[in-house]
């Protein structure tokens, strides 16, 4: 085993008492390790330079080698567009996984430390002073609206104000409560639908008729009774007219991502909504709560709309008889409270684009082991088509 000098010794010392945990949690470590390893282990934690050459710049990962790093970066997907702790720079998978870092069960110290004291518990925002946070506060937290009138008014009949071309709004949001059919009563069967505009205004809602017995009201949660159907209007009139609608007087064979005259389509769970609404609508138009990678668990699963209302809202929404109108309004805020996040403009933002399909390719492996982090961050692109992109189609 190499032996150290006195200055080593006193180095090795000082680099101890500044661990960022207890000294002995090493030297129990450094018991376990084969004795001509114990040499380079020290002199790595001396040198930290060396191992913060292998450190991703996105999420501080660490590796071995830099191969390592190359191979994390060229499947981690990290981006501009991913949420980042305002006061240490990580970036994280989604704001669950950044509300873990910040508040989480083991959270950074200096980063929860900061965040208690100056930081928004909504939208997990850093401000310079108590006094901004608490100016800032106000704006953040949102109420459930006028949710007591239109539980009065909520058996009026039909609200119709769609309109092709009527120019009133880019992207609506759409919300449906379901009855049950079928002889186990399982079979979700739409039977009152509401969409509004981006400013919350009722473009359309009505009861549905649907083209299969209801064998369950559902009552406590829709408040639908069987006279409520009797004349209502019947799914297939409903899903001409949304669709419709929804494409605007574009083929929809022609529809694409950006640009173009259909409309963007806001709900939670929207694949379930459509298949039950029997409607065809392009993915690249749908903006789903429930799938966007930013609001997901960190387990990759889907948090529930009443709990991401709670969250990033900070207001509760689905208790007792439900109306559909609330859930339109919680995901178009959450729609645009995503579409507002200032992310640095980039030409090619996904990975999928035909320009960046070579950023990582295996023939520039060398070429990508001689980059730094930084530089490795800067060609790396989301795999996800982030809501801030559709920001720039209303300027």
């Amino acid at each position: 085993m190499e032996l150290l000098t006195f200055s080593q010794s006193t180095d090795v010392i000082n680099t101890f008492n500044n661990l960022p945990f207890p000294p002995q949690t090493l030297s129990t470590f450094l018991l376990l390790q084969p004795q001509e390893n114990n040499s380079n282990l020290i002199h790595s934690i001396m040198d930290p330079s060396e191992t913060l050459r292998n450190k991703c710049a996105a999420c501080y990962r660490q590796f071995n080698r830099l191969e390592h790093l190359v191979e994390h970066m060229r499947t981690s997907y990290h981006s501009v567009h991913e949420p980042m702790c305002g006061i240490c720079g990580k970036r994280c998978r989604s704001f669950e996984s950044l509300r873990e870092h910040l508040i989480g069960p083991l959270p950074k110290a200096e980063c929860e430390r900061v965040f208690r004291d100056r930081g928004c518990d909504i939208c997990l925002n850093i401000f310079s002073s108590r006094y901004a946070l608490r100016a800032h506060r106000d704006a953040c937290q949102q109420s459930c609206g006028n949710n007591g009138l239109l539980h009065r008014f909520a058996n009026m009949g039909i609200q119709d104000d769609l309109r092709i071309d009527s120019g009133k709004t880019r992207a609506v949001a759409l919300a449906c409560k379901m009855v049950g059919g079928g002889s186990d009563v399982s079979l979700d069967l739409c039977a009152k639908i509401c969409i509004i505009d981006e400013y919350e205004n009722i473009l359309f809602r009505s009861y549905v008729k649907p083209h299969l017995p209801v064998t369950h009201y559902r009552y406590e949660t829709t408040g639908i009774r069987p006279e409520y159907l009797r004349d209502a209007m019947p799914l297939r009139q409903v899903q001409r007219k949304i669709q419709d609608f929804l494409c605007n007087g574009e083929p929809i064979w022609k529809i694409r991502q950006r640009g173009g005259k259909a409309r963007i389509l806001v709900g939670h769970g929207l694949d379930h909504d459509l298949r039950c609404l029997e409607l065809d609508y392009p993915s690249i138009k749908i903006r789903d709560t429930a799938t966007y990678p930013p609001l997901m668990k960190t387990s990759k699963l889907s948090n529930s709309l009443k709990y991401l209302t709670k969250a990033y809202l900070g207001y509760d929404i689905q208790s007792g008889i439900q109306d559909p109108y609330d859930d339109c309004v919680a995901t178009m805020r959450l729609y645009r409270r995503m579409r507002s996040q200032a992310h640095r403009n980039e030409n090619y933002p996904l990975a999928s684009d035909p320009e960046n399909k070579n950023n990582f390719a295996s023939w520039r492996q060398s070429e990508l082991e001689r980059m730094s982090p930084d530089e490795l961050l800067a060609i790396s692109r989301s795999d996800y088509y982030c809501w801030c992109l559709d920001s720039k189609d209303y300027v």
